[in-house]
């Protein structure tokens, strides 16, 4: 039988980034993204030396994380940083940051009622190429996350996930819990409010709720709470299994898997009242894991129907599912690429006794290794631009690594984690 997600219940129960600026031609910047040759455009993110200074500590450690995860810069390390910082103020000497080898320098101010940003491409010289002053009207973390968002919009035109947030199942004993936190792992903050076992967060395309699957009336039913926490509504409470919740993208109905009939099948209800819309499969074999495609015409999922679990893809509407992993006979956990035009699932992968998330385009068959020879990977969830993937690692925490496989994943939550769910784009 599978593992994770819906197979951890079954077991249970039964580019360099970036084409020109879409408002300017190419000239200086040219960070392509779907360049085969990926080179990280070198950004530099100096700690201001005015206004509130631990507003401005903070600013510096958020830009500079929210950069160097967004998959297509390189963030400076500030030690070699040649210019007096102070001296400049908000503006730059561009021949001291050409002599470290930056493109681009990200310049703050902080005072008691705004924090003002600019953008500076070195090759452009001291006149900066984007500027934005925002009123002291939240904190400077959420502050910060904006503007980076507009940083990466100017290089790539896409838009930045910074200030998303990603739901997770924290496990701790004979319990657990949902929990939801910022995509970089602050402000992390319990959902589910029972001692019971919660399992399989999924956010709503408004990312005002989480559904998830909970054991407090000792079956495992779906409920749905408010994003922020609270008091959750039973959503479906059919016998068996109510697990592994997946949102359409217009919000108006769930997949889930439903045991109700003795076998689990993939079924689609009502978001509002639970009631069933249709029935997806009908298989003897173990049936799960649903996930719905972005424009809402597909559904993947895992089923053991020719063997071990692989991932199929069936219509929203049913009809004859099609596998499309092949490799291996263990393959789970299937989650949609939002990323426009391109049709990619993330998927956990076993070899041997390691887990290991990739990704397979359905489009031309490419498949790219996420992790590798790095622990136990599972769960993968992609950021609301398809950019990054969240998963958990087994007895480790919560990590979030480029879709395209290259550099290093980084640990945004310590502990023991499953069933990721990356919420969407946060307000512009």
């Amino acid at each position: 039988m599978f593992s994770i997600r819906p197979i951890t219940t079954v077991l249970v129960l039964t580019a360099l980034v970036v084409p020109a600026r879409a408002d300017q031609p190419s000239r200086d910047v040219v960070i392509d993204v779907k360049g085969a040759n990926r080179t990280l455009y070198p950004i530099a993110v100096p700690a201001s030396q005015e206004g509130d200074a631990a507003a401005a500590k903070e600013i510096a450690q958020v830009a500079s994380f929210d950069l160097s995860v967004a998959g297509v810069f390189k963030v400076l390390d500030p030690a070699g940083f040649l210019a007096d910082i102070k001296a400049e103020g908000l503006i730059i000497d561009p021949q001291k940051w050409k002599d470290v080898g930056a493109f681009g320098v990200v310049k703050y101010r902080t005072s008691a009622t705004e924090i003002e940003f600019r953008l500076y491409e070195i090759s452009k010289g001291a006149t900066s190429v984007l500027s934005k002053v925002y009123p002291r009207k939240g904190d400077a973390r959420t502050i910060a996350h904006r503007f980076c968002n507009e940083v990466v919009k100017y290089y790539t035109g896409e838009a930045g996930f910074f200030g998303s947030k990603i739901a997770f199942t924290a496990k701790g004993g004979s319990t657990s819990a949902i929990y939801a936190m910022d995509f970089d792992g602050a402000n992390a903050y319990k959902v589910s409010n029972n001692s019971s076992q919660n399992i399989l967060p999924s956010w709503s395309p408004s990312g005002g709720q989480i559904a998830y699957t909970s054991f407090m009336r000792n079956n495992p039913d779906l409920y749905v709470a408010a994003a922020g926490g609270g008091r959750p509504n039973k959503l479906s409470g059919q016998r068996g299994m109510n697990t592994g919740a997946s949102w359409s993208p217009d919000g108006k109905q769930i997949a889930l898997t439903l045991s109700k009939d003795g076998n689990p099948e993939i079924y689609v209800i009502n978001a509002s009242d639970g009631n069933i819309v249709r029935r997806i499969t009908n298989d003897r074999a173990i049936d799960t894991s649903p996930s719905w495609s972005p424009d809402g015409s597909q559904l993947a999922f895992v089923s053991d129907r020719n063997g071990g679990p692989q991932i199929f893809v069936v219509s929203a509407a049913g009809g004859t599912p099609r596998q499309v992993s092949f490799n291996g006979s263990y393959n789970t956990t299937p989650t949609w690429s939002p990323a426009k035009g391109k049709h990619i699932i993330a998927y956990t992968t076993r070899e041997g006794s390691t887990y290991d998330i990739v990704t397979l385009d359905l489009d031309s068959k490419a498949m790219v290794r996420v992790t590798q020879s790095e622990g136990s990977n599972e769960e993968p969830a992609f950021s609301p631009n398809g950019r990054a993937i969240a998963f958990a690692r087994a007895g480790q925490g919560v990590f979030i690594a480029n879709a395209d496989g290259t550099g290093k994943a980084v640990k945004v939550w310590s502990g023991s984690a499953t069933g990721v769910d990356w919420g969407p784009a946060p307000a512009p």
